[in-house]
C-alpha cells in the first residue's frame, strides 16, 4: 500500500506538470521539497488526508531551485463559491445608470482553475549555440563558434517577398559573407563551414538599414495637428481578460503599477474569430462592409485596398512594421486572399514562411539555440533600435503559445516583462503609446466549455499606457480614456481612437458606419452593444435564462441545422448533410427593460436617465448549443424570434463552431475554406 501511494505521488509530481527531471536531483531545493512529500505520505494513513495531499500537489511545478504555484493557487483568497458568471449586481451598483453592464468575472473561478496548471520552462541550451546572430543591422558570426571551430565561412541569402503573400525567393548570394557585415535584407538564409567540415544552416531576422526608409521619415507631418506619439500594440490570440490575469500576472504586475497601464474592463468583441476582431480595429469595418476578399468566392480580390489604418500613419510620416508567427493561419490569409504587395514598411510574414517549414529541424518551440518567442520579441527591439528618432506605427500579433491553450502563454509571462522592461529602460516608451490587447477568448479550449468561459471569449484583453508627457499635453484627453475604462467599449472603438491621435484639431469623425468612438471622449453611459457595432450574438451585456420547453428546443434546433445544411448545399457531392443528434444547452437573452424604457439624459453628465420611454422589444433571441452527426461537431447559435410574425431566423456570422474539426473538411478547405466548420467529407 505505501508504495502504491509512493508510486502515484511520483506521478503526479512528474506527470500534469513534467519539470521534475532525475538530472534535477543534485539541486537541494528539489530535494527537501521531495522528501517533505515523502514523509507526509508515509506517514498519513488516513485515505481522505492522502487525497487532499495528492490535490495540493497538483499544483507545484517544481524548477531545478523552487516551486512554483500557478497565479490562482498563489490567490486561495479568491472565493470558490461563485455562479461562473462572476457578480453581475456589485457591478451594477458601481455604475448606476450604465445601460450595458458586464459581469465582474473572478479569474480563479473553480469551473476555470479545474484548467489551470503550470508547465516546464523552455529551453533551447541542448542544442548547439547558433553560429550567427544579428546585432542592430549587423551580421555577426558567435564568437563561440569562431573559438571552437576556427575560421567560418558563411554564405547569405537574402529572402524576398515574391508575388503575394504565399512565396518567398532568395535574392542574390553572398559568399562569403563577413562577420561584421551590415545586412542586406531584414531575413535571409545562411549557410556556414568550418574549415574541419562542420555546417550550419538556419534562417534568421534582423531590421536591414533602409536608407530610402530613414530619408523619407524625417519628421512628422503636420506635427501641430497630430500627437506624434510612436504607437506600439502587441497582442495574444485567444486570449481573455481573465486569462491574461491568470497566466502573464509578473507583465500585468509591471504594465499597471510600474507603468501605469489603464485596462478597458468594458472592452467586447463584434465578431467571431480574429478576422472580426482586426479588421474593425486596423480597418475600421467588418468583413461584410468590405469587397469580397474570401477565397473560393467569385469576384473575390486581395485585401490591399482596405482602409488600413497603418497607411494613414504611412502618410503622416509613420515608419510601419507589422508581424505575425504562424503564416500558415494568417489572419489576412487564411480565409481571405492575403495582400498582394507588403502592406506596411517591415513586415515578418516573409520570414515566417522560410522559418516554420524548418522547426522539425530543432527542439521544440526552439529555432536553433534560441526560443523561437524570444527570435519574434528581438525582431520588435530591432525596429525601435532601427528608427530610435522616426515615428513609428508598430503592431505585433502572437498566437504560437496561446491559440490552442492559454496555459502555454506562461511561458510568455517572462518574456513579456523583459520585453516591456528594455523599451522603458532605453527610454523608448518615453514617446510611445503602448497596447497590450488580444483578439477575443479561447475558443476552443476546455475553458470555452464552462458559463464563464462563454463569457470570457467575448471580453478580450485591451490596454493602453500613455507616456509621461501625455498627461501634460492632453489632460481632458487622458480623463476622458480613465472614464471609459468600465464603459462598453469595443474594436471600432480602437480604430476611431487612432484617427484621433492623427488628427485633434477636427470635430469628431466617424470612419466606422457610427459603430465607433474615439476614447478621448467620453462613450455615454447609455451607449448598447448595437450602438457599439456589436451584435446580439456576442454582447457580453446581457443577462440569460435556462430554456427547458422542448417544443422550444426542437424548434430552435430545426432553424439551427436547416441554415447549416443550406450553407452546405453548394458542397453537398463533397461534404455530408448534417443531423442533430443532441441540444446539451438552450438559453434565452434578457433584454435589458432599463434599456428599453431610456429616453434621454436630465443633465449634461448623463448620469440621470429618463426612463420614461414605453418602447417593448419586437424581438427575443436564443442561444442553443448542440452536436450534430456525423462528424460529433459542436455549435453554437443565436437564434432570433420575432415576438409579431412568430419566425425564427439565425445567419451564418450568428453561428460559431466550439470544438476542433481536425481534417474532416480537408476535401474543400482550399476551394471552400469558409465551410471548414460544417463540412464532413464523404470521402
Amino acid at each position: 500500500m505505501r508504495f502504491r501511494v509512493l508510486f502515484k505521488v511520483f506521478k503526479n509530481l512528474r506527470g500534469r506538470q513534467p519539470c521534475l527531471q532525475l538530472r534535477s536531483l543534485y539541486n537541494l531545493g528539489v530535494f527537501s521539497a521531495l522528501a517533505v512529500v515523502i514523509i507526509v505520505y508515509i506517514l498519513l494513513w488516513d485515505q481522505e488526508q492522502i487525497k487532499q495531499l495528492r490535490v495540493l500537489t497538483a499544483g507545484w511545478n517544481f524548477t531545478s531551485s523552487d516551486v512554483t504555484l500557478t497565479y490562482c493557487q498563489k490567490r486561495r483568497q479568491f472565493s470558490n463559491q461563485t455562479n461562473g458568471l462572476g457578480d453581475v449586481h456589485e457591478s451594477t451598483k458601481r455604475r448606476q445608470g450604465q445601460q450595458c453592464i458586464h459581469p465582474e468575472l473572478n479569474p480563479c473561478d473553480p469551473t476555470i482553475v479545474q484548467f489551470d496548471y503550470t508547465l516546464e520552462n523552455i529551453s533551447c541550451s541542448a542544442a548547439e549555440e547558433n553560429w550567427v546572430y544579428v546585432d542592430n543591422g549587423t551580421f555577426r558570426i558567435s564568437k563561440e563558434a569562431k573559438k571552437k571551430y576556427g575560421l567560418i565561412t558563411c554564405e547569405y541569402a537574402p529572402l524576398i517577398r515574391a508575388k503575394g503573400d504565399f512565396t518567398v525567393m532568395l535574392g542574390e548570394h553572398i559568399k562569403p559573407m563577413l562577420d561584421g557585415t551590415p545586412l542586406v535584407s531584414d531575413f535571409f538564409k545562411v549557410a556556414c563551414i568550418s574549415p574541419s567540415g562542420k555546417r550550419y544552416h538556419s534562417v534568421h531576422a534582423g531590421v536591414a538599414f533602409n536608407a530610402t526608409l530613414h530619408s523619407k521619415y524625417k519628421h512628422v507631418v503636420s506635427k501641430n495637428r497630430i500627437m506624434g506619439y510612436d504607437v506600439l500594440m502587441f497582442g495574444f490570440d485567444s486570449t481573455s481578460r481573465m486569462s491574461w490575469l491568470r497566466n502573464l500576472p509578473k507583465t500585468r504586475d509591471y504594465f499597471i503599477n510600474t507603468l501605469g497601464g489603464l485596462e478597458l474592463e468594458g472592452y467586447n468583441i463584434a465578431g467571431d474569430g480574429t478576422v472580426q476582431a482586426l479588421l474593425p480595429i486596423l480597418a475600421g469595418n467588418m468583413e461584410a462592409d468590405l469587397h469580397q476578399a474570401r477565397r473560393g468566392f467569385m469576384g473575390a480580390s486581395e485585401v490591399d485596398d482596405f482602409p488600413w489604418i497603418w497607411k494613414q500613419f504611412h502618410d503622416s510620416g509613420y515608419v510601419t512594421a507589422w508581424g505575425e508567427d504562424m503564416s500558415h493561419t494568417g489572419t489576412f490569409q487564411l480565409r481571405l486572399k492575403g495582400f498582394k504587395q507588403q502592406p506596411t514598411d517591415h513586415s515578418m510574414r516573409t520570414y515566417f514562411l522560410s522559418a516554420e517549414p524548418m522547426y522539425s529541424k530543432f527542439l521544440p518551440w526552439c529555432i536553433g539555440s534560441e526560443r523561437r518567442q524570444d527570435r519574434f520579441f528581438n525582431w520588435f527591439r530591432d525596429v525601435f533600435h532601427m528608427y530610435q528618432m522616426k515615428p513609428k506605427f508598430v503592431f505585433g500579433f502572437h498566437s504560437e503559445y496561446s491559440h490552442s491553450d492559454n496555459n502555454n502563454l506562461k511561458q510568455m509571462d517572462q518574456t513579456l516583462l523583459d520585453f516591456l522592461t528594455h523599451l522603458q529602460s532605453n527610454s523608448y516608451l518615453d514617446n510611445a503609446i503602448l497596447i497590450l490587447m488580444a483578439d477575443h477568448g479561447a475558443r476552443f479550449s476546455n475553458i470555452r466549455t464552462t458559463p464563464q468561459g462563454k463569457i470570457e471569449e467575448r471580453m478580450p484583453y485591451f490596454s493602453f499606457r500613455f507616456p509621461p508627457s501625455f498627461k501634460q499635453r492632453f489632460p481632458q484627453e487622458l480623463e476622458h480614456f480613465k472614464t471609459n475604462l468600465k464603459r462598453l467599449t469595443g474594436p471600432f472603438d480602437i480604430h476611431e481612437t487612432f484617427h484621433h491621435m492623427l488628427d485633434l484639431d477636427s470635430p469628431p469623425k466617424d470612419h466606422t458606419l457610427k459603430r465607433g468612438m474615439s476614447l478621448f471622449r467620453e462613450v455615454p453611459k447609455s451607449r448598447t452593444c448595437a450602438e457599439a457595432g456589436i451584435e446580439t450574438h456576442w454582447c457580453a451585456c446581457l443577462n440569460w435564462q435556462t430554456v427547458d420547453q422542448q417544443e422550444t428546443i426542437q424548434k430552435l434546433s430545426n432553424v439551427v441545422i436547416k441554415a447549416i445544411n443550406d450553407m452546405l448545399s453548394k458542397v453537398k457531392s463533397q461534404c455530408a448533410l448534417l443531423e442533430v443528434k443532441a441540444v446539451s444547452q438552450v438559453l434565452q437573452i434578457e433584454v435589458n427593460k432599463d434599456m428599453l424604457k431610456f429616453r434621454k439624459s436630465l443633465d449634461i453628465h448623463g448620469d440621470k436617465p429618463d426612463l420614461s420611454d414605453s418602447m417593448t422589444s419586437e424581438f427575443e433571441y436564443f442561444q442553443i448549443t448542440l452536436e450534430t452527426t456525423p462528424g460529433g461537431g459542436l455549435f453554437e447559435a443565436t437564434v432570433e424570434h420575432s415576438l409579431l410574425s412568430h419566425e425564427m431566423k439565425v445567419s451564418e456570422k450568428q453561428i460559431s463552431r466550439i470544438n476542433k474539426y481536425g481534417d474532416a473538411p480537408k476535401c474543400i478547405e482550399k476551394t471552400f475554406p469558409h465551410l471548414r466548420p460544417y463540412c464532413v467529407c464523404l470521402k
